[in-house]
C-alpha cells in the first residue's frame, strides 16, 4: 500500500528540478513571510535613517579622529610592520666594502 502511495505521489511532482525552471514547485506566501518581509524593511528603513542624519558631521568626525591621534598611530603601526617585514635597504658599497681591506693610503 505504501509503494503505491509513493508512486501515485511521483505523477503530482513537476519535471526536472522541485524549485528551479518551468514546471517548479512555488511555495504559497504565509502570514510569517510577510511578518519577516515588513520586520526587514523596517530594519531597511532605520538604517537609511541613520545614514541620512549622523550623530557628527563630516568636520566633527575628521576633528575628533586628529585629536585622538589615530592617524599618527596607523602610520607608526604601519611602519613598524613594514619594518619586521622587509629587510633594511643594503648599497652594493656596503655589500662589497669588505673587499676594500687591502686599500691603502696616499
Amino acid at each position: 500500500m505504501k509503494l503505491c502511495q509513493v508512486l501515485f505521489r511521483r505523477n503530482r511532482l513537476p519535471n526536472g528540478h522541485l524549485f528551479r525552471g518551468k514546471d517548479r514547485l512555488v511555495q504559497p506566501v504565509l502570514p510569517k513571510d510577510l511578518r519577516k518581509l515588513r520586520q526587514d524593511f523596517a530594519v531597511e528603513e532605520q538604517n537609511m535613517f541613520y545614514l541620512r542624519f549622523p550623530y557628527l558631521t563630516e568636520a566633527e568626525s575628521s576633528g575628533h579622529a586628529k585629536a585622538l591621534g589615530k592617524a599618527e598611530k596607523r602610520k607608526n603601526a604601519f611602519a613598524e610592520q613594514s619594518r619586521r617585514i622587509f629587510k633594511q635597504d643594503v648599497t652594493l658599497y656596503e655589500r662589497l666594502g669588505h673587499l676594500r681591506v687591502s686599500e691603502g693610503w696616499e
